[in-house]
């Protein structure tokens, strides 16, 4: 029997289970009629996790429940194959609600059985036992030893001294396992690369590498090691405050009550978790205040994003939910209003957004229509994607049929730019399963697909994307990452030379329509299976930088978060090992931003996989400084979005005795992780900027601002005439 037909037969078992649920209904609407907007959304949330908590295929026992029943009632006399498989599928249950030690059992059972099932099916079902021991294991030794890490050096990338575990007994107990594995003649090439990654990695974590392992499975530690030196970015969650203990979510970072300090917003997409609101001091440390926001109690989601939606002149958020789960994700969004004060209040309702829910982890402001106020997109599951046209009173209405952009896709990032230099928001939707649609703004309220034609389609498994301009020729360019949940994959592009799978896209824009995929020839050529993602200039050198933070559920997902540093727009150089990046945990949501106000770019991520049993410490890495210059600057329209989401700037400036111009085009980055929309301009060298140019996108106004001083945060308004 193949490993296919094993993994088949495990899937029929899943199906029945799910089969035996009832088809969930939508919230119902609040009982009372006086009940605020707020509590309805408490109250819907609420009821929505009493519906589907239990068969929540990530963080529910409703399947381990149904195996556990099955296995119970299997005879004496059953056939030893019928019983290894539910032994072996209600160990990886058990592994997924995070019990370890009972999930072991339940494997080493299974492995006990395998001389009894048939010859012609006893390989696959061998390898597959074998595989799962070594990662319950693996996970065993994540547990006992990074999980409880207090100083934020676990997991680091290739591991070394500081990382290695004082309790080496799990990952000890996978190496037999993974052995065994790459010494069985019936293991295939992408089973040996992933069961080869994962030796390499146990004994990396015990010190044992590389003297421990075979040299016939070492992996070259040069593979490993950053092509480039690079100051190193240390982990200071703990020292601050916020190595949260998550699972996958969101996190938006901003300035939610007027004091000029950044504040970070953090949430899971738990529906029995909550919201956190770290309120920054201005000196990079926080004071978490979720109950006097608002939040306490307040259930987060996968994603986040904001911008001032109302135009009062503070940060409001949308929280999206129900990614991935299929019919159990008609969950509602919120959109939370904020007073000013950094007070919060769902306002969903009231808004209009609420009509219908389907699940989402992605969606995007603008003003599409050029009207002065911003509109909401957001990209669905398997269904009609929704374009909420804001009527200028507090409300919204879903216009995406007749705007021509329900995409009827899996859509997984949305994000907008003005790639034609027309002042009307254009649209990328980046889709997994299927091509992505790049939908072309026509000024007159409707969009037209041209994703074809402009040579941005693929790939056809995608993830986070978004616009910049990484070249900083003036013409917005797309980055939009591939997701392959395959250690094996992933394992084989960093190992083969002849690796020729789906990868990420880098396109460069020309301005006018068309897109060039330059993605090898800038050095972005091995699988990264990112989930969030974002950008920023991480040494103030005036170019873009990015990173990818890496995983998919499953605990074998050992894959190093990614950081990119732009070569002068030649190019990217990976500098995951030498800035200190590469964490081994799953990466969701990551934001760029300043957070200690020093004038550089710290970065922060939060961490955490899908699973029950797989929550992780959320990370802030701190910029040592790289004695560059740098210029922030907050837009503040008035004819435009207040927000200023899709105005442009751009910055002349000499460095030594060269010229240089680089362009921002505003908004929150990438399509995980929302950064300030205060934007943050690295200068080089440069002493002062020569000239300051705002292109504003409903007024079509420009600004000039000449002998511009630097190494400050600077306020411009659309109607502003002095210099700033």
């Amino acid at each position: 029997m193949s490993t296919r037909a094993v993994v088949f037969s495990l899937t029929l078992l899943a199906a029945a289970c799910a089969a035996c649920t009832k088809e969930p209904s939508p919230p119902a609407p609040a009982s009372s009629a006086e009940m605020s907007g707020h509590a309805r959304m408490v109250e819907a949330l609420a009821a929505a996790h009493r519906r589907t908590g239990p068969e929540n295929r990530f963080l529910g026992d409703g399947k381990l429940v149904f195996l556990m029943q099955r296995l119970d009632a299997l005879p004496i006399d059953a056939p030893a194959f019928d019983r290894c498989r539910l032994e072996l599928e209600v160990g990886r249950q058990e592994l997924r609600l995070g019990r370890t030690e009972v999930a072991i059992e339940h494997f080493q059972r299974a492995e006990e059985l395998v001389e009894s099932v048939p010859a012609s099916e006893r390989t696959a079902v061998e390898l597959t036992v074998l595989m799962h021991c070594s990662i319950a294991s693996l996970r065993l030794g994540e547990n006992q030893n990074c999980v409880k890490c207090a100083d934020g050096a676990g997991c680091m990338f290739p591991i070394e001294a500081a990382g290695v575990h004082e309790d080496p007994a799990g990952s000890r107990g996978s190496i037999p396992y993974l052995l065994r594995i790459l010494e069985h003649g019936g293991a295939d090439e992408p089973t040996r690369a992933r069961a080869r990654w994962l030796l390499n990695i146990a004994c990396m974590t015990i010190g044992g590498a590389p003297d421990e392992v075979p040299p016939e499975h070492l992996i070259d530690p040069a593979l490993f090691r950053s092509a480039e030196p690079f100051a190193r970015f240390e982990n200071a969650a703990f020292d601050r405050g916020l190595a949260t203990l998550n699972h996958c979510g969101a996190a938006v970072i901003d300035d939610f009550d007027g004091d000029g300090a950044f504040d970070i917003m953090t949430a899971g997409f738990e529906l029995d978790g909550e919201i956190l609101l770290f309120m920054g001091r201005g000196d990079g440390t926080f004071d978490e205040r979720g109950a006097a926001s608002g939040l306490e109690g307040f259930p987060g989601g996968l994603n986040m994003i904001h911008a001032d939606v109302d135009d009062d002149g503070d940060l409001d958020v949308y929280v999206l939910r129900g990614a991935w789960l299929d019919r159990l994700g008609r969950i509602p969004n919120s959109l939370l209003a904020n007073d000013g004060r950094a007070r919060f209040q769902d306002v969903t309702f009231q808004a209009g957004l609420s009509d219908r829910h389907e699940p989402t982890q992605t969606a995007a402001f603008a003003d599409y229509d050029n009207d002065g106020d911003l509109d909401l997109y957001v990209g669905n599951e398997n269904a009609a994607s929704q374009l909420f046209r804001n009527t200028g009173d507090g409300t919204f209405e879903d216009v995406a049929a007749g705007a021509g952009v329900e995409n009827h896709r899996f859509a997984k990032a949305v994000v907008f730019g003005d790639y034609d230099g027309d002042r009307f928001p254009d649209l990328f939707v980046s889709n997994d399963f299927g091509e992505n649609r790049l939908y072309r703004n026509r000024g007159d309220g409707t969009f037209e697909d041209v994703a074809e034609t402009a040579g941005v389609a693929g790939p056809t498994l995608s993830f986070p994307a978004w616009f910049w301009d990484f070249d900083n020729d003036g013409a917005l360019d797309i980055y939009v990452s591939s997701y392959v949940e395959d250690l094996g994959e992933v394992a084989a592009s960093y190992l083969d030379p002849e690796w020729d799978g789906e990868l990420g896209r880098l396109y460069r824009g020309d301005g006018a329509g068309r897109f060039e995929n330059v993605t090898v020839a800038m050095g972005l050529n091995r699988l990264a299976a990112a989930m969030g993602a974002n950008f920023g200039d991480l040494d103030n050198d005036g170019w873009l930088d990015f990173y990818l933070g890496t995983g998919w559920p499953g605990y074998e997902a050992l894959v190093p978060n990614v950081m990119y540093r732009n070569r002068g727009g030649t190019g990217f150089s990976d500098v995951s090992a030498a800035g200190g990046f590469g964490h081994l945990q799953k990466g969701h949501a990551i934001v760029f931003a300043d957070v200690d106000g020093d004038g550089d770019q710290d970065v922060f991520e939060q961490m955490g996989g899908a699973y029950a049993g797989d929550a992780f410490h959320d990370a802030l890495y701190v910029n040592p400084g790289h004695g560059n210059h740098w210029l922030s600057v907050e837009l503040v329209g008035v004819t435009s979005n207040r927000s200023a989401i899709g105005a442009r700037i751009r910055a002349d400036f000499t460095e030594g005795s060269v010229s240089r111009s680089i362009y921002r085009h505003v908004n929150s980055g990438g399509s995980f992780g929302s950064n300030p929309l205060r934007q943050h301009l690295g200068l080089g060298g440069a002493t002062r900027v020569d000239r300051l140019e705002i292109c504003w996108p409903t007024s079509g106004r420009v600004q000039v601002f000449e002998d511009v001083a630097i190494d400050r945060s600077i306020t411009i308004r659309e109607d502003q005439e002095t210099p700033p």
